[in-house]
């Protein structure tokens, strides 16, 4: 029913956050990467899955939509709901968790809150093929190119003296704004942000 929502930021938390648009305000649970994209932001746009059951309606946002599908395909094993898919997403990079789950790593897995070594082995055998097939983290070429340009810049970043952490701040909130950047622009922008 939605697919995203993009307005004023009017309160944040690393659970949830307030959006206004037009006059209404959303609720949205969020997962700590979200809020990390986000914590500086005034304007943001998230991704939204909304669940509807009969006792309840509740909007999850997503700062990225490969965020998102990872989180659909957590929900959709038996026994991991959208609070603790998203607990999962708050406690592992989306990354680092696709790995995981890729590899068959079973130990990882159990380290999230939440997650006894049945679901994690439910995880690995439920997710496994379906990841292989439909890489989400690099089977958007929209993501892929924008990840490509971004780790250019980090590195351009770098050469010049900046750390890591100061480069990756300040091109996240450009890359949030604004996903088409060549690397050149990209880096003037984060030179005048830092």
């Amino acid at each position: 029913m939605y697919e995203y929502i993009k307005g004023r930021l009017v309160e944040k938390s690393p659970s949830h956050a307030v959006i206004e648009v037009g006059g209404i305000a959303y609720f949205i649970h969020i997962s700590l990467n979200t809020y990390e994209n986000i914590k500086d932001s005034k304007e943001t746009k998230l991704y939204i899955y909304f669940q509807v059951r009969e006792d309840i309606q509740q909007l999850f946002g997503f700062s990225h939509l490969t965020e998102r599908a990872l989180f659909l395909h957590l929900i959709s094993v038996p026994g991991i709901g959208p609070s603790t898919g998203r607990v999962m997403l708050s406690s592992s990079r989306p990354e680092e968790l696709q790995g995981a789950i890729l590899a068959g790593d079973n130990k990882t897995i159990q380290k999230l809150k939440g997650i006894g070594p049945k679901t994690a082995q439910r995880l690995i055998v439920e997710l496994q093929d379906k990841l292989k097939k439909d890489d989400i983290l690099a089977g958007d070429p929209l993501v892929a190119r924008v990840s490509s340009t971004y780790d250019e810049a980090v590195a351009a970043l770098m050469m010049l003296g900046f750390t890591k952490n100061q480069t990756e701040k300040a091109l996240r909130a450009i890359v949030k704004e604004e996903d088409s950047l060549p690397v050149e622009e990209l880096v003037k922008r984060a030179l005048k942000k830092m």
